[in-house]
């Protein structure tokens, strides 16, 4: 009997194990993400109206607040002396610039900043 309840407890913590670490991102750590983002000069160009942009915003949650965002149906000058031409845009303090939903791995790659 002992060699059941020792299989069926390390079944539990093994199980245990595995679903905490596949919880996600806690929120903590996607705001210092996105704070990281602005620190290293990172913006984000887009569109109320874009499902991409929507999209990627939803991907930072509520931390997205902390992302440096020109929306450019608002500032459509500033956008244009940036030479924006589809959303998202995100540029960096490189001078780069990368189109299209962007990976949190990706935006890493480019600051420098620590995965969330």
């Amino acid at each position: 009997m002992k060699y059941i309840e020792v299989l069926i407890f390390l079944s539990s913590l093994i199980t245990i194990l595995f679903i905490v670490g596949c919880s996600g991102n806690s929120i903590q750590s996607i705001d210092s993400f996105a704070s990281c983002l602005k620190e290293k000069g990172a913006k984000m160009y887009g569109a109320d109206w874009c499902g991409h942009c929507n999209a990627q915003k939803e991907m930072f949650g509520s931390s997205f607040a902390e992302i440096d965002y020109t929306e450019c149906t608002v500032e459509m000058q500033k956008c244009d002396n940036e030479g924006i031409q589809g959303y998202p845009t995100w540029k960096f303090a490189d001078g780069s610039s990368l189109a299209g939903i962007q990976k949190f791995v990706t935006l890493a790659g480019k600051t420098g900043c620590s995965l969330p």
